[in-house]
């Protein structure tokens, strides 16, 4: 069954008891039982497991090709979930152009038990396999990266870690599973930010484990999930399980603007890099090429003029939003480094985009008006 199939209907069958075709929702907190506590329906308190969440979850798993799938109240509770599963005294690799959550999570909160973090450029596998250490458990991909846009071979990367006897784990908010699939060429599992793509509108926040195999890291999740709380609540899950429905559809507007906007800024004065896949010029493109069906909704761009000029784009936009956060219907943009706190990582001459689903004359007419201005 192909994907575009699967994301309208798995986890989608009719409700038994009225027939209905939408997904129902279970609002529900507890779940009758037996006096012995048997379980009637299979289900006993919502913080465990509910139905809407089930139907969620077979969605995910079945998209991203994997055999479960955890759903979380966040895109962070999601990496936090999995990197908590970690023994103490672990170490892990993360990317040096990632998330800013990421980067925090490990130096502020990992220390306390012991678990150490290293950056390194995941694009480069000669550096991935050099900063290995023998008690390196964990290879985090960022794949395309946030907000630089870097692309890392999935492929060998699980290849190194599998042959140190890690695992690898591979963030694929930017891609989402209609245009990259992890699992398929190795990975262990996959995070998202369902927030994001799979949400679609804005509106709901939540995030997302895919495992490969239902193995022993799957249950430590799950039972760590169970006892922490860390779920999404039941209509979270139904909106994102809504939005999963016409994931395919809009990711393939979200490529179609995304290039013809990377193609556009990359030739305009002023503009000293244009950070895209999609662009035959980009580092990456060869790789992503062969990892990915197509290039994304995401891309950032570096002024020449540096972070002044940089923010006096950013304040001529109308049609752009300026807002952070990434894949709703609406274009936003944002200037990276501001929202990363006292000590950002970002270039400050870069500008995040990610783009929406408006008519195309419009997004560039919006940007040549910004840049005119500017």
């Amino acid at each position: 069954m192909r994907l575009e199939t699967l994301a309208v209907h798995a986890g989608a069958e009719a409700d038994t008891e009225t027939g209905a075709v939408a997904s129902p929702l279970h609002l529900s907190t507890t779940f009758k039982h037996g006096p012995a506590a048997e379980r009637v329906a299979g289900y006993e308190y919502q913080r465990e497991s509910n139905p809407t969440q089930d139907r969620l979850e077979q969605c995910l798993a079945a998209m991203e090709g994997g055999e479960r799938a955890l759903v979380y109240a966040s895109g962070m509770a999601a990496m936090q979930g999995y990197i908590d599963c970690l023994p103490n005294g672990a170490h892990l690799l993360i990317p040096n152009d990632c998330y800013s959550g990421l980067r925090t999570l490990c130096r502020e909160f990992l220390p306390a038990r012991g678990i150490r973090a290293s950056a390194v450029d995941m694009a480069d596998l000669d550096a991935v396999r050099a900063a290995l250490e023998p008690d390196t458990a964990l290879l985090w991909a960022e794949t395309p990266s946030n907000p630089l846009l870097a692309v890392a071979d999935i492929a060998a990367l699980a290849e190194i870690a599998h042959a140190h006897g890690a695992k690898l784990v591979c963030d694929n908010t930017f891609a989402t599973p209609v245009l990259q699939q992890p699992l398929k060429l190795g990975a262990d599992a996959v995070m998202h930010s369902t927030t994001k793509y799979f949400g679609g509108h804005s509106d709901v926040m939540g995030g997302a484990l895919v495992f490969a195999a239902a193995d022993e890291r799957y249950e430590a999740a799950f039972h760590r999930r169970h006892i922490t709380g860390n779920i999404a609540s039941p209509f979270n899950s139904w909106l994102i399980l809504r939005g999963a429905r016409s994931l395919p559809a809009r990711m393939a507007w979200h490529c179609r603007n995304a290039q013809a906007i990377a193609e556009y800024l990359a030739a305009q004065p002023g503009i000293a890099a244009v950070n895209y896949p999609g662009l035959p010029t980009h580092a990456g493109h060869a790789v992503a090429k062969k990892q990915m069906r197509d290039f994304g909704g995401m891309l950032s761009i570096q002024f020449s003029g540096g972070q002044e000029a940089a923010l006096r784009f950013a304040a001529k936009v109308k049609i752009f939003t300026n807002a952070t956060s990434l894949g709703g219907v609406e274009s936003l943009i944002e200037h990276r480094a501001s929202t990363e706190g006292p000590n950002p990582v970002s270039p400050p001459n870069l500008i995040r985009m990610s783009v929406g689903l408006e008519h195309i004359d419009d997004l560039l007419a919006d940007l040549q008006n910004a840049l005119d201005a500017s």
